[in-house]
């Protein structure tokens, strides 16, 4: 099962909507509207995000 970058959805591979490779990585999507928005801006969908910096305990 991989997760569909656009939605979250969990999708089997082999029963995919649709499949893209960026950069190199395989995704798959759960529909095709979720597959036409990943092509048109991938880079949204597959940038890391930047982690969440933690508070020192004590300090808010």
């Amino acid at each position: 099962m991989q997760k569909d970058p656009v939605c979250g959805m969990l999708v089997d591979e082999n029963e995919a909507a649709g499949q893209r490779a960026y950069q190199g990585k395989a995704y798959y999507f759960c529909s095709p509207d979720c597959l036409d928005k990943f092509i048109k801006a991938p880079e949204r969908f597959v940038t890391p995000q930047a982690p969440l910096q933690q508070t020192p305990p004590g300090e808010h």
